[in-house]
């Protein structure tokens, strides 16, 4: 299995017990486990504030999931691309031929186990619309989307739910944004609000 700030021994021990000891000094709490599934997509969200990074880590710690991300291949190159090999990213060319759900579905594909977080919003800033691609990831990889949603009023982040894509994406993105209503995030301010677009990306 491939080293991580998530699973280094001794490191992530430590990193835990500091990341569990400020989520309870800042009031927030994790109410749920992730399923015993090899490999899914999890989305979080809302996504409304710079410190949602620092909440994700909070919640993979707590959890002890070894969790990767996408980047662009930039960040990996050396002479500090380890480091984000190391903090569990996963490299994608967006000048490539193919493209970035393509790429996800090869690394998801070649994995006995992965656990890949997306943010369905794309940004933290106030969008109208999700974007499509973690779905179209999950739907042609043939894994679940488990759901981590962040209720900023209570300071809960709610994991576990898990939803299996169907034949009918339309009505699959309706209940996947419907299970996260009443959801505040950090940032009240910068809800989403309920609707999504039909591109890939």
């Amino acid at each position: 299995m491939k080293l991580t700030i998530f699973n280094t021994p001794i490191i992530s021990s430590i990193f835990r017990f500091f990341s569990n000891s400020i989520m309870r000094l800042l009031g927030w709490r994790v109410d749920g486990k992730l399923p015993d599934i090899p490999k899914f997509i999890l989305i979080g969200a809302p996504h409304t504030s710079n410190w949602d990074f620092l909440l994700f880590l909070g919640i993979v710690f707590r959890l002890k999931a070894n969790a990767r991300y996408m980047g662009k291949a930039e960040l990996f190159r050396p002479p500090h691309g380890w480091f984000f090999y190391w903090c569990g990213g996963i490299p994608v060319e967006r000048g490539k031929s193919t493209g970035l759900v393509d790429q996800m579905v090869e690394a998801v594909n070649r994995s006995d186990k992965l656990i890949l977080v997306i943010t369905p919003e794309g940004t933290r800033h106030h969008v109208s619309e999700w974007k499509r691609g973690f779905y179209h990831i999950a739907k042609s990889a043939g894994v679940p989307i488990v759901m981590a949603k962040v209720d900023g009023k209570q300071k809960i982040a709610r994991v576990g739910e898990v939803f299996h894509p169907t034949d009918d994406m339309e009505a699959d993105m309706t209940a996947i944004q419907n299970a996260f209503q009443g959801m505040t995030g950090i940032n009240p301010k910068k809800k989403t609000k309920k609707k999504y677009i039909t591109l890939a990306e």
